[in-house]
C-alpha cells in the first residue's frame, strides 16, 4: 500500500474471517449468548467469495451433532438436510473388479445427511443475519493488523482495482480496515492469513507438521433409474498404488444427482503422479462408470483438506485472536468428516470470547479459555481416538489396514502410544528420474474430462489485469530446481491447470507460466511445492470459483 492511500476503518467487538461452517457457527453462537444475557456484541463476518458458499466445497456427509447443539430446531427452520444417509458401501478396487469390505465403524453414517456444504453455509448465513450479524461477501481479508504491542488488531480487506504492476487503476478502491477486540480466523484449510499467524506467534511449536490431501469433486446428474438417494459408496485401492494414500466417495443426493470425488494424500512421493488424472481414470472403473453412463457432469471443483488430525492441531489462541475450524485442522480423517468438529470449535470459541468481552473487568488480549474448553469437549475425545489411523499409512496400505483394525477394535482408540507423521508434505517428493513414469489415458469427454474443460464448470473467474495472487519468492526456482529435479510437479498437482512449462519452438528456454485466472483456490500449490517457493495470497474480493451446489 502506498503512503498516499488512506483506508477507512470500522470497529466491532468480533470480526470473523471466512463464512464457512466454523465462522458462521461462531457468529450465531455469539448472538445467541447476546439474546440470552442481554449484553450486546457487534459481530461482522467477511467472506472472500462473491457470495456465501461460492468457495465452499466438500463431499459432503454431515454428522448433525454440532448442529443439534447450535440450532436444535433446524428442521423447522428449513435447514437443507433433505437426503438422509441410508446404505454404506466400502469397496476395495482392483483395475477391473470391486470387492465389498466391512464398513469401518467410523464410516457408519446412520443418522447423518448427504448435503451440499455450500448450500448449508448459505442457510447458516441466513440464520446469522436474522440475529443481527453483519456479513460482507466479496471482501477478501488480505492483511493482518497489529497493535503496537504486537497483538492482533483486526484485518484489512484487499485493494480493488490495482493493475498487474501493482499501480492504481482507474477503478481503484482502497481496502477497508476492520478493527476488533477479538478476530476469529476461519479461512479453511491452509488459510493465507492463518499461516502468517502460525509463524508470527509460533503456534506450531508443540504440534507435528500438518499433512494434507487434495480433494477433487464433480457433481453429476444421472439417469433417474440409477438414482438411489441416501446411498454412500467409498472406495480404496486402485488407481492408487499401495504406498500412496487415496480413495473416493460417491454420494447419491435427491434430484437424480451424485457427488463423486477423489482424495489423494499430498505426501505422495512420485512427482510424475497426476492427481487430477487419477480421479478421471478412477471414473472409468466398471463399478463407477455404470453409475455415470447416461448422465452428465454439471459442476467441478477442488480443495485441499487437513489430514494431520490430533497430532497436528496448533496452539489455537494468540493475543487478539483465535483459530477455528479447518484453519486449525479438526478433520476426522477415518470418519471423512470435519464440518461437525469445525462447527463445535466455533461454538466453543464464541462462548469463551463472549465471556471474556462481557465479563467484569478488562478482557484479556489472549482468550486461552477457548482452547482449554475445547480440550474438554467431545471434539478432542473424537480426534484423539482416531489419531493413529492416518499416520499408520506411512507403512503402506496393507500394513495400515491391519493396524487400523487393531487400533479400532482391540485398543478402541486408547492405544498407549501415539504415532507420528513423517514430516511436511512438500519434503516427500523423490527425484523424477528415480520414479516410474505413469501413462494416463486421454479423457474421453463423456466420463472423463481434461482440466480446462472441467475448470469451466467451476464458475472460476479472475480479472486478468490485477497483481497475480500466486507469488513466486524466487522466479528462477521453478526451472532451475523444480523442473530439473522433479519435472516441475506444479504442472500436475494443480487440479486447475494454473502452472504450465512453456518452451520455444525448438524446445529450449523453458519457463513457468502461471495462468492465475484458472485458480480454484484449492491451496495445493502452497502446500506441495517442493521448495515452498509459491505463496498463495488472496486475489481481489469476490473472485475465484462460484460453486452453485457443491
Amino acid at each position: 500500500m502506498s503512503d498516499a492511500v488512506v483506508r477507512e476503518s470500522m470497529e466491532y467487538d468480533v470480526v470473523i474471517v471466512g463464512a464457512g461452517p466454523s465462522g458462521l457457527s461462531t457468529a450465531i453462537r455469539l448472538k445467541q449468548l447476546e439474546q440470552e444475557t442481554g449484553k450486546e456484541i457487534a459481530v461482522c463476518v467477511i467472506e472472500k467469495g462473491a457470495e456465501v458458499g461460492a468457495h465452499i466445497l466438500s463431499g459432503a456427509v454431515l454428522e448433525p451433532r454440532a448442529l443439534n447443539e447450535l440450532i436444535p430446531d433446524w428442521q423447522d427452520k428449513g435447514a437443507p438436510l433433505d437426503t438422509p444417509a441410508k446404505d454404506d458401501h466400502f469397496l476395495f478396487l482392483t483395475e477391473t473388479k470391486a470387492f465389498k469390505m466391512p464398513t469401518p465403524p467410523q464410516m457408519n453414517n446412520h443418522g447423518n445427511y448427504i448435503i451440499s456444504l455450500g448450500n448449508f453455509c448459505r442457510w447458516l448465513a441466513e440464520q446469522a443475519e436474522a440475529m443481527g450479524v453483519e456479513i460482507y461477501p466479496g471482501f477478501a481479508a488480505a492483511e493482518i493488523l497489529y497493535h503496537e504491542d504486537g497483538s492482533v488488531k483486526g484485518v484489512a480487506t484487499g485493494d480493488m482495482g490495482r493493475l498487474k504492476d501493482g499501480s492504481e487503476g482507474p477503478m481503484f478502491q482502497p481496502g477497508m480496515e476492520l478493527w476488533a477486540k477479538q478476530t476469529v480466523f476461519s479461512e479453511g484449510c491452509r488459510g493465507s492469513l492463518g499461516k502468517v499467524l502460525m509463524e508470527k506467534f509460533d503456534l506450531r511449536k508443540d504440534a507435528e507438521p500438518q499433512t494434507y490431501g487434495l480433494g477433487m469433486k464433480e457433481l453429476w446428474e444421472i439417469d433417474p433409474a440409477k438414482s438411489e438417494p441416501g446411498k454412500i459408496i467409498h472406495t480404496t485401492g486402485w488407481p492408487m498404488d499401495s504406498k500412496t494414500y487415496g480413495g473416493s466417495f460417491l454420494y447419491h443426493l435427491n434430484g437424480n444427482q451424485v457427488a463423486i470425488g477423489y482424495v489423494v494424500g499430498l505426501d505422495y512421493e512420485n512427482p510424475n503422479l497426476f492427481p487430477y488424472m487419477e480421479f478421471q481414470r478412477f471414473k472409468h472403473h466398471p463399478e463407477i462408470k455404470k453409475i455415470l453412463e447416461g448422465g452428465k457432469r454439471i459442476s467441478y471443483g477442488a480443495r485441499a483438506l487437513n489430514e494431520g488430525g490430533y497430532q497436528s492441531i496448533p496452539k489455537l489462541t494468540f493475543p487478539g485472536g483465535v483459530m477455528v475450524g479447518c484453519e486449525a485442522g479438526f478433520l476426522n480423517v477415518p470418519k471423512i468428516k470435519g464440518t461437525h468438529t469445525a462447527m463445535k470449535s466455533g461454538m466453543t470459541a464464541a462462548e469463551a470470547i463472549f465471556a471474556a468481552l462481557t465479563g467484569d473487568g478488562e478482557a484479556p488480549r489472549e482468550i486461552t479459555a477457548y482452547e482449554e474448553a475445547l480440550k474438554k469437549s467431545w471434539v478432542w475425545d473424537e480426534l484423539y481416538a482416531v489419531r493413529n489411523i492416518r499416520p499408520s499409512f506411512k507403512w503402506g496400505f496393507w500394513a495400515a489396514l491391519v493396524y487400523s483394525g487393531l487400533d479400532t477394535f482391540l485398543f478402541r482408540g486408547k492405544a498407549p502410544w501415539t504415532l507420528h507423521h513423517h514430516g511436511p508434505d512438500h519434503k516427500s517428493l523423490k527425484a523424477a528420474k528415480d520414479c516410474r513414469k505413469i501413462d494416463y489415458p486421454k479423457p474421453d469427454g463423456v466420463i472423463s474430462f481434461d482440466r480446462l474443460t472441467n475448470v469451466a464448470f467451476s464458475g472460476t473467474n479472475h480479472e486478468e489485469d490485477q497483481p497475480v495472487h500466486l507469488q513466486l519468492k524466487d522466479a528462477s526456482v521453478p526451472v532451475d530446481i523444480n523442473l530439473a529435479l522433479y519435472d516441475e510437479p506444479a504442472q500436475r498437482y494443480c487440479p486447475a491447470g494454473v502452472y504450465e512449462i512453456v518452451r520455444e519452438s525448438d524446445g529450449g528456454n523453458p519457463r513457468l507460466q502461471i495462468n492465475h485466472q484458472n485458480c480454484v483456490h484449492c491451496k495445493t500449490c502452497d502446500i506441495k511445492d517442493p521448495t515452498q517457493n509459491i505463496n498463495w495470497v488472496v486475489p481481489q474480493g469476490g473472485e475465484g470459483p462460484t460453486y452453485p451446489n457443491m
